[in-house]
């Protein structure tokens, strides 16, 4: 995941871009990133196909102790005559979810798409009903549904987030939330972009055409924990290319 700061002034503060696999170099990145930036109560705007589950409460955890506010987007730096922007059709998948869902005020566009699905096995997602799974496989997936379990709730969000994200098996597609279900699961806490990102353009076309998602593909170590597994490729002006994750994925 790809962090940068687009800048807003004078008639607004500026925001988070994040874009990107979560892997575990990612909580480590984000707090090089904050290194010397006031970032108490700015706003993350998301743009990512998932990654590693335990990376993703790492730094969902932070997100939230910074008070941070997070909405789904793609960040347009604009130029000398064009103020920057947010293109409101972007993808939040995955654990992306669950980084939305650590933001103290939640807005998601109506353009936007949230897609859940469950954590498995990152080696054996292609073909994950043919694959043999040992005891030790178990207990790591269960351990960090525990462990997700716990970060969700202690987020303020329902226990239907998880219901409709552990009933997605590897080999459908992604659940994408409609209105109803991002209210029903806690992860909208307000219907104003204004709450989380006030003077700023969320509903300008987007500069860049966002790649189509595809099935993603998992990919882990057997000691790995279970991992989030979209991949995208959204080609933005403030991010990188999503490369595909190698661990185990949600």
């Amino acid at each position: 995941m790809k962090f940068n700061w687009i800048a807003c002034e004078p008639n607004c503060r500026g925001w988070v871009s994040a874009v990107g696999i979560i892997t575990a170099d990612t909580p480590k990145d984000f707090e090089e990133f904050s290194r010397g930036r006031q970032l108490g109560g700015a706003t993350v705007v998301l743009d990512s196909s998932g990654g590693s589950v335990n990376d993703a409460i790492t730094l969902g955890r932070r997100f939230r102790n910074l008070g941070l506010l997070t909405t789904v987007g793609v960040s347009l730096r604009g130029g000398q005559s064009v103020r920057p922007a947010v293109a409101p059709e972007a993808y939040c998948e995955s654990m992306c979810v669950f980084l939305l869902l650590a933001g103290k005020k939640r807005y998601v566009p109506e353009a936007a798409h949230v897609r859940v699905h469950q954590i498995w096995m990152g080696d054996r997602a292609d073909d994950a009903k043919a694959a043999s799974y040992s005891a030790q496989d178990l207990m790591i997936v269960e351990r960090d549904i525990g462990r997700l379990a716990k970060y969700t709730f202690d987020m303020g969000g329902a226990g239907d987030l998880l219901s409709l994200a552990l009933s997605v098996p590897p080999w459908e597609d992604l659940h994408e939330l409609d209105a109803g279900e991002l209210k029903l699961t806690n992860l909208v806490t307000t219907d104003l972009v204004a709450d989380v990102l006030p003077h700023v353009d969320i509903s300008a076309p987007a500069m860049a055409e966002l790649a189509p998602k595809t099935q993603a593909r998992f990919g882990t170590e057997p000691e790995q924990p279970a991992k989030s597994t979209k991949t995208a490729e959204a080609l933005v002006p403030t991010g990188g290319v999503a490369a595909p994750a190698a661990a185990a994925q949600k």
